[in-house]
């Protein structure tokens, strides 16, 4: 039998193509639910973790490379926010946690990658590829051994990717 023929066939494949899209719908919908609901606990706001400016950087790099030198706390800021506590962007506490200053060292460690492949004559952009897998595996891997120390020393039973 001919499936343009039969007038039915349209109708049912219809019906089968709504169904299969209202069940798929469901389906991920809850699931893109359960993760946003999830991954606000862990990732609040990335954008948090980049409001930085000049005088933060240099600071910030004075205190990871000669921390003998501050002579300030050690505790982060806290304000009140809608009746409960929240720290201060790094923009505002030195002792915040940041990614551009590892983002930019990261960067600048596969521009200096890059020049020193190409001044011993070994540069492709393979080479240069490895370079930041190899450097994100190693950065991935130190986070998890991190994660899994503090874990393993009682350090909380939830772990999240942020602080």
């Amino acid at each position: 039998m001919n499936p343009k023929s039969n007038p039915f066939s349209a109708a049912g494949s219809g019906l089968i193509r709504g169904g299969l899209s209202a069940y798929g719908e469901k389906i991920f919908g809850s699931g893109s639910e359960y993760v946003q609901s999830n991954i606000s606990k862990c990732f609040s706001d990335p954008q948090y973790y980049f409001q930085v400016n000049d005088h933060y950087v240099r600071n910030k790099l004075k205190i990871v490379l000669l921390p003998f030198l501050n002579r300030g706390h050690w505790t982060r800021i806290t304000e009140p926010v809608g009746g409960r506590l929240s720290y201060e962007p790094p923009i505002n506490d030195i002792n915040a946690p940041d990614l551009y200053i590892p983002c930019m060292a990261f960067a600048t460690y596969l521009v200096l990658a890059g020049i020193s492949l190409g001044l011993s004559g070994k540069f492709t952009p393979e080479a240069l590829n490895w370079k930041f897998v190899t450097g994100m595996m190693g950065w991935f891997s130190e986070v998890m051994l991190l994660k899994v120390s503090i874990l393993s020393l009682g350090g909380g039973r939830r772990l999240c990717w942020t602080w």
